[in-house]
């Protein structure tokens, strides 16, 4: 069965930074794409990122461009997402989530995610 769970969330004021983890079990984590996605108040899942099952690919989605960066080490399972310049519009639940291939391709193929961490970002 696969397991993915988030850490590493909490409050932060606005310009501040948070690295986010997600431990995987349960599958070939160094087999599969993995993307970060987030759901804020009342709206649906946003993608965010996405990165090759070896890492050497990544994509970011325009709102996070230049401010995120994901990253994964395949000899611990783990995924993660520093996120610098926070703003309060960042402030969302934040789930790790694994594609079915070692591709990202479409970012929105994922279809599995885990139970997510919460970030707030608020003065």
């Amino acid at each position: 069965e696969v397991h993915l769970v988030e850490s590493g969330g909490g409050l932060v004021q606005p310009g501040g930074s948070l690295r986010l983890s997600c431990v995987a079990s349960g599958f070939t984590f160094s087999s599969y794409a993995m993307s970060w996605v987030r759901q804020a108040p009342g709206k649906g899942l946003e993608w965010l990122s996405a990165i090759s099952n070896g890492g050497a690919l990544t994509t970011y989605a325009d709102s996070v461009k230049g401010r995120f960066t994901i990253s994964r080490d395949n000899a611990k399972n783990t995924l993660y997402l520093q996120m610098n310049s926070l703003k309060q519009e960042d402030t969302a639940v934040y789930h790790c989530a694994k594609y079915p291939g070692s591709f990202y391709h479409p970012v929105s193929g994922y279809n599995v995610w885990g139970q997510g961490t919460q970030v707030t970002v608020s003065s």
